[in-house]
C-alpha cells in the first residue's frame, strides 16, 4: 500500500522540475532576444542621425548659393532707393532755388496773390531741408527765405499804414485787392504780423469814437449811454458794407471791432463814474446798466463770442440747471417786472436763453457803484415794510377762515417777489460782492417783517382769569365770563403761524437760489439760519398763546373744582359742571384752529401736544387741592377724570365731520398723564388700613411714588399728622426695594377690610362709566 502511493509522488515531482527546467531556459532566450533588438535600434538611430547631418549640410550649401544670387539683386535696391532720393532732393532743391527767387521778385512787385501761394510751397519743400542745414548753399537759401518773409511784412504794414494813416481823419473809398491778397499773406507769416495788422486797423477804426465821446462830451455822460451803443452798430454796419471782403472770414474782424469797443467803453465809462460819482443817481444807474445789458445781449445774438478767449474776458461757464421754483424765469427782467405788477407770475415763462459770453463785458465798470443800487434797495425795503404795517392797521386782522385753512398775510407774499426782483436785478448786475451786500439787506427785513407784522401783530394775553365761585360756574353759560380771545384773534394768531411758516420755508429757498447766483468762493458766506430761527420763534410763540388761551379758559373751572366741598357729595351722578366747562371751552377754540391750520397740520398737532403737557399736570395739581375728599367724592372725580380723558383722547378731530385718529405721540402723552390722575383717585380711594397693604397699594399704582405725593394723597384723604406721620416713615422704608409677595398683597389691596363693600362700590363705579362711554 505504501509502495503504490510513493509512485505517483515521484512522478509529480519529476515533471514539476521538467516544468522549472523549461521556465528557466525560455528566460534566457529573451534576455538575448532583447539585447539583439537593442543592438538593431541602435544601429537605426545611428543611421537616421546620419541622414539628418546629410540634408543639414545640403541646405547650408542651398542657403549660400542663394545669398550669392541675391547679393546683386540687394545692392541694385539700395542704388535705386538712393537714386529715387537723390532726383526726389534736386527737385525739390531745384523747385526752392527758383520759388525764392521768384518770391523775391513778386515781392517787389507786390503780387501778394501769386505770393500766398508760391510762400506756402516754398515754406513747404523747405521743411525737407531741415537735416540738410549744415550745407552752405541749403543754409543760405533757408536764410533768403527769412529775409523774404521779413521783408513781406515790413511791407504789408506798410502798405496797410499808408491806406489806413493813424492819423487823419480821411478814410479810403474802399479796399483794394492788393490789400485782401496781403491778408492771406500775412496768414502764412508770423502772427504777429497778423496781430499788428488787426490792431491798427480797430485802432483807426475806433479813433473817431474816442473823439465824439471823450470825457468832457455831453454825450459820454450815462444819461445818453445808448448813443455810443447806436455808434458802434452803424459802423460794424459800415464796415461789413467796405471791408468785409478784405479780411479773411476766420479773422473775425467784425466780432473784433465790437469786443475792442466793449473794452475801450468800459475804461471810459469807468473813469468817468469815478470823476462824476457824486451825479450817479439809482434811476440813472440802472438805466445804464439796462441798456449795457441789452448791448450785450444783441452782440451774444450776433456773434458767438470765440474772439473772447484771446482777451482778458473768458466765456462764462453755465451753470447746473436749477431745481429750486424760486425763480421760474431770469430771461427776460421787464417781462417779469410787467408780469409781477399784473399778478401773473404763475403764467408759463419763456424758456431759459443760453448764458451770454458778453455778459459782464461793459457792464463790469458799474459794479464799484452799485452800492447806491444797494443803499436804494435798502431805503426801498424799509417803506414797504412801513406800508406793510400801515396797511395792517388800517384793514385790521384777517377774517375768519374756516374751509381752505389760515390765510397767509398778503404782504408776506409781496415781500418774496420784491425780493426775487431785487435778486434778479442785481444778479444780472453782478455776482460777487454786491450780491452779499443785497443778502444782508434782505436778513435785515427778513428780521423786521418777523418783529413788527408778525411778532408785533399777535394779540397780548391778559392775566385777570375772572375766577369764578362754584354758584358762578353753574350759572356760566358759553363761557361768557371768561377772559379770553375772540374768534378773530384766534383767527389771526393761526393767520400769523401760517405767515410764519410760508416765511420759514421761502426764506429757505431764498438761501439756495441766493448761493447760485453768487461765485462759488462766497456761498459760505451766505446764510439765512438766524432768520429762519427767527420765524420758528413766531411759530412757537403763536402756538404757546393758542395754548395759553384754552388754558386760561380752563383754569376758572379747575378753581372751581378744587373749592367744591368734595366730603359732602352724597351719591355718583353724571359728570360734574367745571367737566362741562372745560370740555365747552375746548369745543369753542379746538375746531376753529383746527381749521385754520388746516394747511400746516403738523403745528395743530404740536397744539394738541402742548395743550395736554400744559393741562394734564394743571389738572392733577387741582386735584391735590381737593381736599378732604369721601369715598363717594373720590369715585365722582374718578368718574369726572375719565371724561376728561376720553375728550382728551379726542381732542384733535373734536367737532369735525371726518374723524381722525389721533397722533400716536399725542395719545401716549394723554393716557399716561391722565392715568396718573386716575390712580392718584384709586389710592385716595383706597382704605388706609393695614398701613402696609395700602402703602404697598399706593408704590404698586404710582410709577413715579415719592414721600411728597403721597403726603398730598393723604391729605386727600383728610388724614390727621399724626397718622400720616407713620405711614410716611412705612413708605420711606419700603421705598428702595419693590414690595414683596406682590400677588398676595394684589389680591387684598384695596379690599382687605371690607371686601363686599369695596367690591360693590368699584362695580356701581364701572357701570356708571360704561353708561356715560
Amino acid at each position: 500500500m505504501l509502495l503504490n502511493i510513493s509512485i505517483p509522488c515521484s512522478q509529480r515531482n519529476k515533471r514539476l522540475d521538467d516544468n522549472i527546467r523549461t521556465v528557466v531556459r525560455g528566460q534566457t532566450n529573451v534576455g538575448q532576444d532583447g539585447r539583439q533588438a537593442l543592438e538593431e535600434a541602435q544601429k537605426a538611430i545611428q543611421q537616421l542621425f546620419g541622414k539628418i547631418k546629410d540634408i543639414k549640410d545640403k541646405a547650408e550649401k542651398s542657403e549660400q548659393m542663394v545669398k550669392e544670387i541675391t547679393r546683386d539683386i540687394k545692392q541694385l535696391d539700395h542704388a535705386k532707393r538712393h537714386l529715387t532720393t537723390s532726383i526726389t532732393t534736386l527737385n525739390h532743391l531745384h523747385m526752392l532755388a527758383g520759388g525764392v527767387d521768384s518770391l523775391e521778385a513778386m515781392t517787389r512787385r507786390r503780387q501778394y496773390g501769386e505770393v500766398a501761394n508760391l510762400l506756402q510751397g516754398v515754406m513747404n519743400v523747405l521743411e525737407h531741408f531741415h537735416k540738410y542745414m549744415g550745407i552752405p548753399q541749403i543754409r543760405q537759401l533757408s536764410e533768403r527765405v527769412k529775409a523774404a518773409q521779413m521783408e513781406l511784412g515790413q511791407q504789408i504794414l506798410a502798405d496797410f499804414e499808408e491806406a489806413f494813416p493813424s492819423q487823419g481823419t480821411k478814410r479810403p473809398g474802399g479796399p483794394s485787392n492788393v490789400l485782401r491778397d496781403a491778408c492771406l499773406v500775412a496768414n502764412i507769416l508770423d502772427p504777429k504780423i497778423k496781430q499788428e495788422i488787426i490792431k491798427k486797423f480797430i485802432k483807426q477804426h475806433l479813433s473817431e469814437y474816442l473823439v465824439l465821446f471823450q470825457e468832457n462830451q455831453d454825450v459820454a455822460w450815462l444819461d445818453k449811454i445808448d448813443r455810443r451803443y447806436a455808434w458802434v452798430k452803424r459802423q460794424l454796419v459800415d464796415y461789413e458794407e467796405k471791408y468785409g471782403r478784405m479780411f479773411p472770414r476766420e479773422w473775425y474782424m467784425t466780432e473784433r471791432i465790437a469786443v475792442e469797443f466793449c473794452h475801450v467803453t468800459r475804461a471810459e465809462l469807468a473813469k468817468i463814474m469815478r470823476a462824476r460819482a457824486k451825479e450817479i443817481e439809482v434811476k440813472l444807474l440802472l438805466f445804464a446798466i439796462q441798456r449795457t445789458t441789452n448791448f450785450e445781449g444783441f452782440l451774444a445774438k450776433r456773434f458767438s463770442g470765440c474772439t473772447l478767449t484771446d482777451g482778458t474776458l473768458k466765456k462764462l461757464e453755465s451753470p447746473p440747471p436749477s431745481t429750486n421754483p424760486f425763480l421760474e424765469d431770469e430771461s427776460a427782467p421787464e417781462m417779469e417786472e410787467l408780469a409781477i405788477e399784473k399778478g401773473e407770475l404763475d403764467q408759463p415763462k419763456k424758456p431759459k436763453v443760453p448764458d451770454n459770453p458778453f455778459h459782464g463785458i461793459v457792464s463790469k465798470c458799474f459794479e464799484p457803484h452799485l452800492y447806491v443800487y444797494i443803499e436804494s434797495q435798502d431805503k426801498n425795503l424799509g417803506e414797504l415794510i412801513d406800508r406793510f404795517v400801515a396797511d395792517f392797521k388800517a384793514q385790521g386782522p384777517p377774517k375768519p377762515n374756516t374751509d381752505e385753512g389760515g390765510a397767509v398775510l398778503p404782504s408776506c407774499a409781496d415781500l418774496f417777489v420784491y425780493y426775487k426782483k431785487c435778486m434778479v436785478q442785481c444778479s444780472q448786475l453782478s455776482t460777487g460782492e454786491p450780491m452779499i451786500a443785497l443778502t444782508t439787506i434782505f436778513q435785515k427785513y427778513l428780521r423786521e417783517y418777523a418783529w413788527k407784522i408778525l411778532s408785533g401783530n399777535l394779540p397780548k394775553t391778559t392775566t385777570s382769569s375772572g375766577g369764578l365761585t362754584i354758584s358762578s360756574l353753574l350759572k356760566e353759560k358759553e363761557g361768557s365770563e371768561v377772559a379770553k380771545f375772540t374768534l378773530e384773534e384766534l383767527c389771526l394768531i393761526c393767520s400769523i403761524l401760517s405767515t410764519a411758516e410760508y416765511c420759514w420755508a421761502t426764506t429757505q429757498q431764498l438761501e439756495e437760489k441766493l448761493k447760485e447766483k453768487v461765485d462759488v468762493s462766497l456761498t459760505e458766506r451766505i446764510n439765512l439760519t438766524g432768520e429762519m430761527d427767527t420765524f420758528s420763534t413766531v411759530i412757537s410763540s403763536s402756538i404757546q398763546l393758542l395754548v395759553q388761551d384754552l388754558d386760561a379758559a380752563c383754569d376758572p373751572a379747575l378753581t372751581a373744582m378744587s373749592k367744591m366741598q368734595w366730603q359732602n357729595v352724597e351719591h355718583v351722578g353724571d359728570q360734574s359742571p367745571y367737566v362741562t366747562s372745560v370740555i365747552l371751552h375746548i369745543k369753542q377754540n379746538v375746531p376753529i384752529i383746527r381749521d385754520n391750520l388746516a394747511s400746516t397740520r403738523k403745528y395743530f398737532t404740536q397744539f394738541c401736544i402742548k395743550f395736554a403737557n400744559s393741562f394734564i399736570p394743571k389738572f392733577i395739581t387741582h386735584l391735590f387741592k381737593c381736599k378732604p375728599i369721601s369715598m363717594v367724592g373720590a369715585e365722582q372725580l374718578l368718574l369726572d377724570t375719565h371724561s376728561l380723558k376720553m375728550v382728551l383722547l379726542d381732542l384733535p378731530s373734536i367737532g369735525s365731520q371726518v374723524v381722525r385718529k389721533a397722533p400716536a405721540s399725542y395719545t401716549k402723552i394723554v393716557v399716561k398723564g391722565m392715568t396718573r390722575a386716575e390712580m392718584i383717585l384709586k389710592v385716595v380711594m383706597a382704605p388706609h388700613e393695614p398701613l402696609v397693604v395700602f402703602v404697598d397699594n399706593y408704590i404698586k399704582l404710582l410709577t413715579d411714588c415719592n414721600t411728597e405725593t403721597f403726603q398730598k394723597i393723604l391729605d386727600m384723604k383728610g388724614l390727621k399728622r399724626s397718622e400720616q406721620s407713620n405711614m410716611l416713615e412705612l413708605l420711606r422704608q419700603r421705598l428702595p426695594t419693590p414690595p414683596s409677595g406682590a400677588d398676595g398683597s394684589s389680591s387684598l389691596s384695596l379690599m382687605a377690610p371690607t371686601p363686599e363693600q369695596e367690591s360693590s362700590r368699584i362695580r356701581k363705579l364701572e357701570k356708571l362709566i360704561k353708561k356715560r362711554l
